[in-house]
């Protein structure tokens, strides 16, 4: 390590103020919409403490590459200083450490009690120059979850990282890239495993509710395996809180966030509405008691919404507010979605898909979706409120996606808490088809495989027979295939593209 180099641990990387200088190579660290997270919302309070990432710069003082004699507390000084320190205040939830520059695998192994010692709960390394690839695998070795922003002509480095990753002990994503976005993505997926390990979700119904793969429906499981807590609230407690929720405010919402947007209400009475905005509310008093962010319940048989009210509006509510709202108590889907809103801010869409092989489509369908897929900081989705499709009574949604033609999308299922499925199509509209079906309809061609292949390895061969586990997916809007790759390197579980992967 240059004699230059070796006073910037902590001092300089925490104190400097340095501005971008105008002849670097890096795109400015601009907020596109699609790749960038929204700011933590200020809607949920879970009392999660910062996510700690440790950054570790490797560089050399006569690299070769990118330049002889590049100056590395310069670059990290004017470029990546105020890069982290932007992308500290955006989040709001993420607290950066260390800041130490090293050069080599002995000073990367002698590194890694730090991150024991300061309490890190991931390691961002930006690589800045040429050096030896004992230093990646070192870092790599810490079990930590890890993200390298590899910058443009850094070095060679890169063509180890593939093997590293390869390794199952190894919990590594890669941004290769001169653009500074990449660093704050990096940092917004390393938050998602400490923000799974101290997240609470409630499940709202009688012991024993949850559906979907054995694993993610036992809760010791879900807690070894990821930290989350589930915490299991019976219909009696839901109605004893239910009937403390004010009739004014329910009304209100009634009429502000639904009756007043709405293109037209169907079979519902404005009453029925009323009804489920106090479910609406009963479910977000519960979720700041207990300092939740997720919500499942187990409705249809599960709590007399016949009587409270569905929930359906309730978990569209949540959904456009930046939370997590799931029906028919699926655990798979709720922990995808979980995992996906720490990652990005925006909601799901659990869907019953159909196959149309004909147009190499999906048609994904049911009674919940959010108003805001784009994320909670985005314009509303135009809709309808009709009574819920299976039993003609209650308020569900059925929200068009039109003016998304050919956006991306990406569904996805975690399973048996061990596995990610993913595909990626492209959205083509809602479905025009008279009264079959669930209310929102969302056609998607199909993109990373066909409809036939998509069919002919439905589940991966990992699902089981039971119906709802087998079918349910969840859609999000954009191209997040690498995305759900990365948070399974992160969280140390098995990728598979559906459609192409067989178990």
């Amino acid at each position: 390590m240059c004699e230059h180099c070796s006073g910037i641990s902590r001092r300089t990387f925490m104190g400097a103020t340095g501005a971008l200088s105008s002849g670097l190579i890096f795109t400015g660290l601009a907020a596109s919409q699609e790749t960038s997270p929204p700011m933590s919302n200020d809607e949920w309070n879970e009392n999660q403490p910062p996510v700690r990432i440790y950054v570790v710069f490797v560089g050399s003082r006569y690299p070769g590459w990118p330049r002889a004699e590049f100056d590395c507390p310069g670059e990290i000084e004017q470029v990546y200083t105020p890069c982290l320190k932007a992308v500290g205040e955006k989040f709001g939830d993420v607290e950066f450490i260390g800041g130490d520059l090293i050069s080599n695998g002995d000073e990367a192994n002698k590194l890694i009690a730090q991150f024991e010692e300061q309490n890190a709960d991931a390691v961002l390394v930006i690589h800045l120059t040429l050096g030896t690839p004992a230093t990646f695998s070192a870092l790599a070795s810490s079990g930590l979850p890890l993200g390298i922003f590899s910058q443009l002509f850094s070095g060679h480095q890169w063509i180890y990282f593939p093997e590293i990753q390869r390794n199952a002990a190894t919990k590594l994503i890669v941004r290769a890239s001169g653009d500074l976005n990449d660093v704050e993505e990096l940092v917004a997926l390393l938050r998602v495993p400490a923000k799974m390990r101290n997240a609470k979700l409630l499940m709202i119904g009688n012991p024993g509710c949850a559906a979907g793969t054995a694993a993610a429906c036992d809760y010791a499981n879900v807690k070894e395996k990821f930290g989350t807590e589930v915490i299991q609230i019976t219909p009696q407690e839901f109605v004893e809180v239910h009937q403390t929720i004010s009739e004014f405010d329910a009304i209100e919402e009634a009429e502000e966030y639904w009756l007043s947007k709405a293109m037209e209400l169907r079979e519902p009475t404005p009453e029925e509405i009323v009804k489920s905005c106090k479910t609406y509310f009963a479910m977000k008093k519960l979720m700041k008691q207990y300092g939740a962010r997720s919500v499942a319940m187990k409705c249809l048989g599960g709590v007399p919404i016949d009587v409270l009210g569905y929930p359906c509006l309730g978990f569209s509510r949540i959904m456009d507010d930046g939370g997590v709202g799931a029906c028919e108590a699926d655990m798979d889907s709720t922990l995808t979605m979980m995992m996906f809103m720490y990652a990005t801010g925006k909601p799901g869409f659990i869907t019953d898909p159909l196959m149309d092989f004909p147009n190499n489509a999906v048609i994904h369908a049911h009674c919940v979706s959010a108003t805001k897929m784009a994320g909670p900081q985005t314009e509303r989705l135009p809709f309808i409120i009709r009574a819920h499709l299976e039993d003609g009574k209650g308020a569900s949604l059925k929200v068009f996606v039109d003016r998304d033609m050919d956006h991306p999308v990406t569904v996805c299922k975690l399973a048996n808490n061990d596995t990610i499925l993913a595909s990626s199509g492209k959205l083509k509209g809602s479905c025009d088809s008279p009264d079959r079906g669930c209310r929102t309809q969302m056609i998607t061609e199909v993109t990373s495989t066909t409809a036939l292949e998509l069919y002919d390895k439905w589940g991966g061969n990992i699902l089981g027979h039971d119906m709802m586990t087998l079918l349910h997916r969840v859609l999000f809007y954009g191209d997040h295939l690498e995305t759900f790759h990365d948070i399974a390197r992160l969280m140390g579980l098995r990728f598979m593209v559906e459609g192409k992967d067989w178990a």
